[in-house]
Formats: structure tokens, C-alpha cells, sequence
């Protein structure tokens, strides 16, 4: 007799109780996603200048506007709390609750080692949470692609920004991003 084997999905809650109790040291690289403990990659140099640059771009723009989060955990329901690299959040004074979908105005995942893993795990699952935005920006193909209206599948729409393109958030479409500043290029 076949015995099927099943995963054990976990909750954010029971994440949230394994950090408590010390099961993972304060520099482990990972994340809650779709219940699944994810191993993240390594931060390396483009990916962190691409994040810097992201940071110098956007908290001048948007003080007093939004929340510039850099690599900070939100939740994506029940069984998700990934750690875009940026967020863009509806300022609150004093948050006691990791950020939910609904306070999230855009999420920018950068990928140079993770290209696989943010377009086909991460973006889908902040379109499936309702996220309104998301951002990959590609370092190995030269390129952003923007995600907007979100549905249960992920996301409806995709656009490719190229380097001598510009870029607004949709929440801040005053706001124009020049593509190839934050590719590095």
C-alpha cells in the first residue's frame, strides 16, 4: 500500500513561534512563502547597489508620502511573509503589526541570483494577496517589468521598462524613475 507523502505547510503564526523559540540564528537568510521556509540568496554587490540606488531615488521623492521599506518582512496572508527588498507603505505613526497587503502600495524585488524564484513564486503571490504593484527589476536581462492589477492567477497585466525608459509607481505616478539609474547603466 502507497502511503502519500504531504508537506507541512506552516503559518505565519508558527513562524513567527520557531523565530521565538531560536530555531533560526538573527542572520539567517529566509522567508515564509505560500507556507514553504524559503532559503534566500546571498546579498552581492549589484544586487545591493541596485537597492541603494532604489533608496537614494525614492525616500527624497516620497517623505511624508510613504513608507520606504528596504528588505523588511510583510504579510501575504496566513502563509506568507516575504522580505521584498523595497517597499513602498501607507505611512502609519506606529505600526504594531507587520504591514498587510492592503498598506502595501508597490513591492520592488531586485534579481540578479533569484530571477526564477521572484518572477514565478514571489511576484504571483503578492498579485494573489492583492498587492496593487509590483516591481521586478531584472539585473541580469537589463530590464524592469512592471505588474499591476492584481487577481487571484497573480498579476493581469506585465510591461517591460527598458534602460532609457521612465518609471512611476502607480500610487505615485508623479513620481518619474529614470529605468537605466536604477539598473546601474
Amino acid at each position: 500500500m502507497a502511503v502519500e507523502i504531504q508537506r507541512k505547510l506552516f503559518t505565519v503564526a508558527e513562524y513567527h513561534q520557531m523565530i521565538q523559540a531560536g530555531v533560526f540564528r538573527e542572520d539567517d537568510r529566509i522567508e515564509l512563502l505560500n507556507g514553504e521556509l524559503m532559503t534566500m540568496s546571498p546579498i552581492g554587490i549589484k544586487h545591493m547597489e541596485c537597492v541603494n540606488q532604489l533608496t537614494t531615488l525614492l525616500v527624497p521623492r516620497l517623505t511624508g508620502r510613504a513608507t520606504v521599506s528596504i528588505q523588511n518582512p510583510i504579510q501575504v496572508g496566513q502563509h506568507s511573509e516575504p522580505q521584498p527588498d523595497v517597499a513602498l507603505l501607507r505611512p502609519r505613526s506606529k505600526r504594531k503589526a507587520l504591514p498587510p497587503p492592503d498598506d502595501v502600495l508597490l513591492v520592488i524585488e531586485v534579481a540578479d541570483t533569484s530571477v526564477d524564484y521572484d518572477r514565478d513564486e514571489k511576484i504571483p503571490a503578492y498579485g494573489r494577496a492583492g498587492i496593487a504593484e509590483a516591481w521586478r527589476v531584472s539585473l541580469t536581462d537589463g530590464w524592469i517589468e512592471i505588474y499591476r492589477e492584481p487577481s487571484p492567477a497573480g498579476y493581469r497585466t506585465l510591461r517591460k521598462v527598458l534602460p532609457d525608459e521612465q518609471v512611476s509607481p502607480q500610487a505615485f505616478a508623479d513620481v518619474e524613475l529614470d529605468a537605466g539609474e536604477i539598473l546601474n547603466r
